[in-house]
Formats: structure tokens, C-alpha cells, sequence
């Protein structure tokens, strides 16, 4: 298949051309014709999968350039995904002579209020500041023609959907509806269901399931441990760009004074950081210049960088469909990645709601020669079938331990029950 035959104008396709693209991913190939023939589409994919283009193109195509009150919404949860969604929009723009702004909290009014002034054909843009903007007078969205829910199931989780439902209000009920995501759960579509039309259900991958180029490791080790763990494990491996995932803002802070110390540059992003510290952090870490991030759950969807060798979840997450979210920042656009867990003994039960939901067991990685594992540490028995059938084969290096047999059950030594 060709972007030639999704029915794309000339514009579009020297746009596709200028970011590099060849060919479409399975979510653009399926979506993209459903959203130029006007239907409200349902889109589903997991992360690195092109969703973002899967929805700019087409409606960019089918809206009108004549700035002025914007005729594409396009609303998502944090700030990092609007501010990459708005250069993939800035991107095609420039073909199509489309203006696009972004307008997101954290920040002034001013810059975005004289953005909205000068008039725009797309508006990306995070609840709050909209309605802020849309309360002062500085937004019309009376005529927007098609409207596009980004991480609708994440706007959902944090509480954002009263601010969603009172954007709808302003919309005029005649309008085009998208909706994607990389997970899409009954409670969403029970939701958002009412707004929507005939709706075409796009869905290229089973939901909660992390891709099979991504090799998983589990690293059982003590809470007190992680710190040094972590240094020796990204030294020991070699890693080159790594995500850290903490499951608090203070922690992400001292894993990253942690890494420097230690002679590894890193930077934290997360929800306590200003936004001028945000972007910064992603910067660098784009660019080269550090070569850890850390973050927190509040922003990983915002955080789509190329070349992500390593995922390293500091500490499990508390929701399981998170864990996807979080190791689908590498292995993207087609290449493999690793994604290595550390889980203290607190942390077991978090484990096997994530194995239950990606249907696979996390094979226990190789201790790594030279560090002295003195803590209590709680291993899981490499035997235990409960997650069902084995999906991610462990990488070379993160082999299996233990024998098999035994209950099932977790042992502090590591040896069986």
C-alpha cells in the first residue's frame, strides 16, 4: 500500500514526502480514507504506530484554509502530546498553507491570545487553557468542523472529562468526530458514545498488549537497592537514549540527581516542572545531550522521541495498561528496543496484574556480574503460568533463572516453594 492510494491531494503527499514517510502503518492505511470520506472514526493503536498523522493528514485535507475561528480541534490531556502533535500539524502546514497554533497551560496568556487573534485553521489545544480561553473571548469554536479526542481513555483517568464535555457544549452538533488512542476501554466509548455518528471502528492491535519487537527483562531487587541498580544496569548494558519511568515526581527528581552523580546525564520531566523546564529537558534529551530522561506516568504519551534504546521502569505502575504505555516508547517505527523492570518486593502484586493484562510473563533478567544484591528481594517463580502463554521472548542476557516446578508462589530467596 501507498499514501498514493489512501486518497491524499498533492499537498498532502508532498507533505508525506518532506517528514520521510514511505509507507503508511496499518492505523493510517485503515483510518485515513474512513476520516477523508467524513465518517466519525474510533481509532485504536498502540504507541509509535503513526495515530497522530493518521488524523492530521486527512483533516487537514478536508478543512478549508481561511483562518479565522479554528475548523479543527484537536484536544488532548497534557502538554508534551499537544506540543507533538502541533509540529506534525506545523509540518504538513507548510505544504498545505493550513495555520495551526497550540495553546496549553503552564505558560502566558499573551503569546496564545495574539495566536488566536491572527486566526487559525487548526487548534491544538489541553482542556483547561481552552476553556480558559474560550471563557475570556479569545476562542470561538462555533465553527469547527471536525473535532479530534487524543488519549481519550487518559483525559477520562485524570478527570478531565468535565472540562471535555463542556468544550463539547461549545461545538455545533453537526461535526465530524475522532477519536484515537492506544487503548480504547468499554467506559470511554460508554461515555463519549453519545457524540458520536455512525461511528467506523479502527482497531490494528489487540488493546494492553506491548509490541513483539520490545524484549522485556525483570530485575527483582530491594527497594533500598534501586538506585545503585539502576546505575550499574545502564552502564552494564550500554544503554544509549533511556526512558526512566518513576511512579512519583519526587522520585523522578532524585533518580535524575542520582544518575548525575554518577557521572550519567539525565534530566526529570514531569507535572511540578515548569513548562520552560519541560521543554528543555525534552530538548536535550532529543538532541543528545542527556542521556537519561526521567519521567513520570503524567507525561509519557507526550514523549515521543526517536531512537529510545531503553525503557527502564524504576518502579511498577499502579495501573496496568500503564506498563504498555511506558515501554511502547522504544521499538518504534519498525525497531526493536528493550524494556527492563526493576520490582522491590512491595511491587509483586503490580506485577502480576501486568503479566495478566499483557498476557505474557516477564522472564527475570541476568544478575548483573559485580553487584552485590545484600537486600531483601523477593523473586518470582519462573514457573508460575498464571498470565497465560509466553509472549516476549527473554533477550539474550535476561535468560530465565530458577528451575521449574513449584506453586507458583514468590520466594525471597528466589528458590521454589
Amino acid at each position: 500500500m501507498s499514501f498514493d492510494n489512501l486518497g491524499l491531494d498533492d499537498r498532502l503527499l508532498s507533505a508525506v514526502r518532506s517528514m520521510g514517510y514511505t509507507a503508511p502503518t496499518p492505523i493510517q492505511e485503515q483510518a485515513i480514507p474512513l476520516v477523508l470520506a467524513g465518517r466519525d472514526v474510533v481509532g485504536c493503536a498502540q504507541t509509535g504506530t503513526g495515530k497522530t498523522a493518521a488524523f492530521v493528514l486527512p483533516t487537514l485535507q478536508r478543512i478549508q484554509s481561511r483562518p479565522g475561528a479554528p475548523r479543527a480541534l484537536v484536544v488532548t490531556p497534557t502538554r508534551e502530546l499537544a506540543l507533538q502533535i502541533d509540529e506534525v500539524a506545523r509540518t504538513v502546514s507548510r505544504t498545505t498553507r493550513h495555520r495551526t497554533a497550540v495553546v496549553y497551560g503552564g505558560v502566558g496568556y499573551e503569546p496564545q491570545r495574539q495566536a488566536m487573534k491572527r486566526g487559525v485553521d487548526m487548534l491544538v489545544a489541553t482542556p483547561g487553557r481552552l476553556l480558559d480561553l474560550a471563557g475570556q473571548g479569545h476562542v470561538d469554536l462555533s465553527r469547527v468542523e471536525v473535532l479530534v479526542l487524543d488519549e481519550a481513555d487518559r483525559m477520562l483517568d485524570q478527570g478531565f472529562w468535565p472540562d471535555v464535555r463542556r468544550i463539547l457544549a461549545l461545538l455545533p452538533s453537526k461535526r465530524q468526530n475522532l477519536l484515537f488512542s492506544a487503548t480504547m476501554t468499554d467506559e470511554v466509548l460508554k461515555v463519549i458514545g453519545e457524540t458520536l455518528t455512525d461511528p467506523a471502528h479502527v482497531d490494528v492491535s489487540p488493546p494492553s498488549r506491548p509490541i513483539e519487537a520490545i524484549e522485556q527483562a525483570l530485575y527483582p531487587v530491594s527497594g533500598e537497592q534501586k538506585n545503585d541498580l539502576l546505575v550499574k544496569m545502564i552502564n552494564h548494558h550500554g544503554c544509549e537514549r533511556v526512558l526512566v519511568f518513576t511512579r512519583t515526581k519526587h522520585r523522578a527528581d532524585r533518580v535524575a540527581r542520582t544518575l548525575d552523580r554518577a557521572g550519567i546525564r539525565s534530566a526529570a520531566i514531569h507535572g511540578n516542572r515548569s513548562q520552560a523546564q519541560r521543554v528543555k529537558a525534552l530538548d536535550e534529551f532529543k538532541r543528545g545531550r542527556c542521556r537519561v530522561l526521567v519521567a513520570t506516568d503524567i507525561v509519557a504519551r507526550g514523549i515521543d522521541v526517536e531512537g529510545i534504546s531503553h525503557v527502564i521502569n524504576f518502579d511498577l505502575p499502579n495501573v496496568p495498561e500503564d506498563y504498555v504505555h511506558r515501554i511502547g516508547r522504544t521499538a518504534r517505527a519498525g525497531k526493536s528496543g528493550w524494556a527492563f523492570t526493576m520490582m522491590a518486593p512491595e511491587e509483586h502484586d503490580n506485577l502480576r496484574d501486568i503479566e495478566k493484562t499483557i498476557g505474557a510473563i516477564i522472564e527475570r533478567g541476568d544478575d548483573i556480574t559485580g553487584f552485590d544484591y545484600s537486600g531483601d528481594r523477593l523473586v518470582p517463580d519462573p514457573a508460575r503460568t498464571h498470565a497465560g502463554p509466553r509472549k516476549n521472548p527473554a533477550p539474550q542476557g535476561a535468560r530465565r533463572q530458577g528451575r521449574r516446578g513449584g506453586s507458583g508462589r514468590y520466594n525471597r530467596s528466589g528458590a521454589q516453594r
